[in-house]
């Protein structure tokens, strides 16, 4: 129901309806059997990180968070959305580590993600699922995919063949390009002090039907610490959720939306290059978060942070990974939604004790 009112809203943006659309009809194989199906692609996660019933397929480790955001109005003179008129929406949201496997121990080097889902007083939604890092490591779902088979561990080792990456990352120069921007942005110390980016371009449209390319990032209010790298394994293996959770009991911890406003020549299709650091950003509101919960009582466990869910004001750029998203995590939700849950490993009412 949600897709279907989402993309009857962008009768004023065919051309790039079309062009997502395409991409969305290939990966689900409309025009070729043979193509890279959502299906094949969540098969290749349970392959690479196995089957846990009831959890995503990716980020399936996480906790559930709730919130509200408050709009300073400055982002109306960008969309016409209504999340960017003043006032306070209410938030669900979802931190999360990157992989397969919900009970994998914390480690600082780990994708973090934080998935939002903005609640907005029309019935409009706006998800979007953002990493803790500046760029992309791949910029096509085929690339994603072959990425994820090559870093498959193997059994004997415990870690990807090297010589499987190494031929990957051969044929794939944007993919060593990318990484380079992203080991030279250390990661913090925590969930709580983490910037997150969105990483995909959109499309913005203000009232008058002006239509402006943008990307956005939330980055915190609390100070960054960097993490230690080096440090010895914790015996906590959710010591980066536990502290997370710790700090969301002790107090509410916030970020502001950072709206980065891209010019004709920034490329929209292709998540592994940075804008410009010179770009026009524009501060249009602060994310609170101070509540904290396990998934198994938050409704954010049945939560599809699709980034196609927008409302009427914004679009998806011709980011071929956008409706590869939308794809994978409906296969992804499809298929939780029919298996028995199994406990998660991070439990918030444990800390509160």
């Amino acid at each position: 129901m949600a897709d279907t009112r989402h993309f009857g809203r962008l009768a004023g943006t065919a051309i790039v309806v079309l062009g997502v659309a395409g991409a969305f009809l290939s990966l689900g194989g409309w025009f070729n059997p043979k193509a890279l199906t959502p299906a094949r692609f969540a098969d290749g996660f349970e392959r690479v990180d196995g089957i846990y019933s009831g959890f995503r397929l990716n980020h399936a480790k996480g906790v559930c968070v709730s919130g509200s955001f408050e709009s300073n109005g400055r982002g109306t003179r960008l969309s016409k959305a209504v999340v960017f008129k003043t006032g306070l929406v209410p938030i669900i949201g979802r931190f999360s580590l990157a992989g397969g496997n919900p009970y994998i121990a914390d480690e600082p080097a780990m994708v973090r993600g934080l998935g939002l889902l903005f609640n907005l007083p029309d019935g409009e939604e706006w998800r979007t699922a953002m990493i803790n890092t500046p760029v992309f490591a791949v910029n096509t779902p085929q690339a994603f995919y072959d990425r994820l088979l090559a870093a498959q561990p193997n059994p004997d080792t415990g870690k990807p063949d090297p010589e499987k990456m190494a031929a990957f990352l051969a044929s794939h120069p944007e993919t060593v390009q990318a990484t380079k921007i992203i080991q030279s942005h250390p990661a913090s110390s925590g969930f709580e002090n983490s910037t997150y980016y969105g990483l995909n371009a959109f499309w913005f449209m203000d009232a008058n039907g002006k239509s402006i390319p943008v990307r956005w990032s939330l980055p915190p209010v609390q100070p960054f610490a960097p993490a230690n790298p080096t440090a010895p394994a914790r015996a906590d293996k959710n010591y980066l959720l536990d502290a997370l959770i710790a700090g969301i009991l002790q107090q509410p911890l916030q970020w502001h939306l950072i709206i980065t406003i891209g010019q004709a020549n920034d490329p929209t299709s292709d998540a592994t290059i940075p804008w410009p650091d010179v770009r026009e950003q524009v501060d249009v509101g602060t994310l609170t978060l101070d509540h904290v919960e396990s998934e198994e009582t938050s409704p954010c466990r049945d939560v599809n942070f699709d980034p196609l869910i927008l409302p009427e004001g914004m679009a998806p750029s011709d980011d071929p990974l956008l409706s590869a998203r939308s794809a994978v995590y409906s296969q992804s939700f499809t298929r939780r939604a029919g298996e028995k849950k199994l406990p998660s490993a991070v439990m918030p009412s444990e800390l509160r004790k």
